[in-house]
């Protein structure tokens, strides 16, 4: 028998009252970071959050979610191999398929919603958002391959949008968008490393090399808790067993830019 600590199950009903008492509304722009586990056991799973998900904002409404493939990374980047097996990985992992390549470690969640008929899935190979709505063409249109997390991509047009995020289940260091925070501010120790992927350039298999911003997320739960306690504009509650967030991008953004330019040493 599967171990729970739910008192009863949660189904998709409840969700959709529990998501729209904590503000989100019909129409909403939502960047969504879950763990299906952390609602208690839901009824259907996945599909029933996803569908949850897409309840509560409607059809006018654009949902995003992370679907990053590590996996592709360089070796020396992820540093999980022996450094000896690096130019064999380089010259077999599989090229980028917006279409196919799973996301790792983003859920299960994000996992089915990237495959939603008519999604849009940037064309990062390792940094990918999924939108799905009337904004999901524009939000992942740009997502320049040496910044991930900068301006010129997905996060960049969520907060041009003022979207929220959506913390279900997971702390603030889950919150993607603070990357954008880190590329504005100036902090000691702002650096760039270098990373790679396999691609077609010119109809050719290609080992394609740049340097993008290393980032870290070891202080996102303290930047937020400093938002919510000065800005009063984050909201919480519980949606099925978890606690929940919804946090406002543009402000949350231009706090922690400025937060990490202050404290970050």
């Amino acid at each position: 028998m599967r171990e729970t600590a739910s008192a009863v199950p949660v189904n998709t009903e409840q969700l959709v009252a529990e998501l729209r008492a904590l503000g989100v509304h019909e129409g909403s722009t939502l960047m969504v970071h879950t763990s299906l586990r952390s609602l208690g056991w839901v009824i259907g799973g996945a599909q029933a959050v996803l569908e949850a998900l897409r309840g509560v904002v409607g059809p006018h409404g654009t949902l995003v979610m992370p679907t990053q493939s590590w996996q592709l990374c360089d070796p020396a980047f992820l540093q999980e191999a022996p450094a000896e097996w690096w130019p064999a990985i380089r010259d077999h992992l599989p090229l980028y398929s917006p279409a196919t390549t799973p996301s790792q470690t983003m859920g299960a969640v994000a996992e089915l919603f990237r495959t939603t008929p008519g999604a849009h899935r940037s064309s990062h190979p390792h940094r990918s958002i999924t939108a799905v709505g009337p904004r999901a063409e524009r939000i992942t249109a740009r997502h320049r391959i040496d910044s991930p997390a900068g301006e010129e991509s997905p996060l960049g047009a969520l907060v041009d949008l003022d979207a929220s995020v959506l913390l279900l289940g997971v702390t603030a260091a889950k919150a993607t968008v603070l990357h954008l925070a880190e590329h504005r501010a100036s902090y000691p120790g702002k650096r760039t490393v270098p990373n790679g992927v396999a691609m077609l350039v010119d109809g050719r298999r290609t080992w394609v090399t740049w340097e993008e911003l290393d980032v870290h997320d070891h202080d996102f739960e303290e930047v937020a808790e400093a938002f919510a306690a000065d800005t009063g504009l984050v909201r919480t509650g519980r949606v099925g067993e978890a606690k929940a967030q919804l946090l406002p991008t543009r402000p949350l953004v231009e706090y922690a830019a400025d937060w990490f330019t202050t404290h970050r040493r």
